[in-house]
């Protein structure tokens, strides 16, 4: 009855026994068989044995001298090596309390002496066979699970995908709809500016000319406080030039972030794209209640014009930064709780730097920080460190897919708990082609 070598090799059965008759026995017996056979006379060589050459099956006598079968089959499955390989007991011993120490310190069969040699081939391949079906089942499970990961991968596209094409269309008509009405503002300030100031003039002539006003035209001037007023329109009008042109260039910021009609790849300048990202999240920066103004600290380096796709690279930069000012407020509320510690100021630091034909940004907070524990999964998608219903664990899962993916770069994260956090980007200066869109 010989094996059926699948696999085109011989099986390697490992023999340990101190009996060297036994050794002898079971080597001829099972080599007749077709297997390739290796002896050990104690545990210690039979451990050896195994990190050398792994092998396939284990007959392990129990009773041996300094290392029993139960102390080297224990160390075997401690090691992630050799914890995989079936081990089968042989032992004179025949009771059931040993049987059972031998299934509990991990064994998967129990021959006892005198054993039969046609027992022990059948039972050797028994279990060459039951590895066999476990490799396969492994394998069916690690490509479901591959399959698995690139679905959720592929849900997370999606739901970016609308989210973003959703987003785009309402900051782009947004930008629109408000740019119409604030151009027509702009435009005019300065024929209105104009207007007021012949009006002023126009008074300052009058109060020449006619220098002792009527009482009534007295009262008036009195109660509107006309040597104010007419100090003041400069200011006014002044002050109006500026928030219009404030709003102006928000309504630009928010055309470049949206870039509705640049899917494609283009060459663009990341400053630029950080500074309408900022301006984006302006209402979040300033000073609330609870904690003063977050300083914006940015370090540029000299950077070229950079080949990407914009508009996503955008939505990276957007999700790290809001990921920065989050961990600066959970801190701030955990600041709460411990009053008498003091706060840093809150900080965000840019850096911008060219890395041979790369280009690196680099956004920390000094926020809480991350546990190590932690930070292998922060790319993971679905997987959040904030509370429940603060984040969706979808936006470093986004960024990853947007700059590993799609810019073939790397993004990474470095972290002390209490010293906040820094996640570094990279992408290459010029991408080699258009890259394929994974959505």
């Amino acid at each position: 009855m010989h094996f059926n070598q699948t696999n085109h090799h011989k099986r390697n059965i490992l023999v340990v026994d101190d009996t060297p008759d036994n050794l002898r026995l079971l080597s001829a017996m099972l080599t007749a068989q077709g297997f390739e056979v290796r002896k050990a006379l104690n545990g210690k060589m039979a451990l050896t044995a195994c990190q050398m050459v792994l092998p396939d099956v284990i007959l392990l006598d129990i009773n041996m001298p300094d290392m029993d079968g139960y102390q080297v089959c224990q160390q075997l499955k401690a090691d992630e090596k050799t914890s995989e390989v079936p081990v089968i007991f042989i032992s004179a011993l025949d009771d059931v309390v040993d049987k059972v120490k031998a299934f509990d310190v991990g064994g998967v069969d129990y021959i006892a002496k005198p054993f039969h040699g046609a027992e022990v081939v059948l039972r050797i391949e028994n279990q060459i066979n039951l590895r066999l079906l476990q490799v396969k089942l492994q394998e069916k499970n690690f490509l479901l699970q591959q399959a698995l990961d690139n679905l959720k991968a592929a849900q997370v596209q999606q739901i970016q995908n609308e989210k973003m094409v959703a987003l785009g269309q309402l900051v782009a008509g947004l930008a629109h709809e408000i740019n119409n009405p604030i151009s027509f503002i702009y435009g005019n300030l300065q024929y209105a500016g104009q207007y007021v100031q012949d009006l002023v003039n126009m008074i300052e002539v009058y109060q020449q000319e006619y220098p002792k006003p009527t009482p009534k035209i007295q009262q008036i001037a009195n109660n509107i406080d006309l040597n104010f007023i007419v100090k003041d329109l400069q200011n006014l009008i002044g002050a109006m030039y500026r928030g219009s042109d404030r709003i102006r260039e928000i309504v630009l910021a928010l055309q470049h972030f949206s870039r509705h009609d640049e899917a494609e790849i283009k060459s663009v300048n990341i400053h630029e794209d950080i500074e309408n990202t900022l301006v984006m999240l302006q209402h979040r920066l300033r000073e609330v209640a609870d904690r003063p103004a977050i300083v914006v600290v940015k370090d540029y380096g000299n950077l070229p014009l950079v080949t990407c796709y914009a508009s996503e690279l955008n939505q990276v930069f957007m999700h790290l930064l809001n990921n920065a000012i989050d961990a600066i407020e959970e801190r701030v509320e955990n600041q709460s709780y411990a009053p008498d510690s003091r706060l840093p100021t809150p900080q965000i630091r840019i850096h911008t730097e060219v890395t041979l034909n790369m280009v690196k940004i680099a956004i920390a907070d000094n926020g809480l920080g991350i546990e190590e524990s932690l930070r292998s999964r922060l790319f993971d998608p679905f997987f959040t460190t904030k509370p429940v219903g603060k984040g969706s664990g979808l936006g470093l899962s986004i960024s990853h897919q947007i700059i590993v993916q799609k810019h073939r770069g790397n993004i990474t994260c470095t972290s002390s708990v209490g010293q906040g956090a820094e996640f570094a980007i990279e992408i290459p200066i010029e991408q080699p082609e258009p890259c394929v869109n994974y959505s």
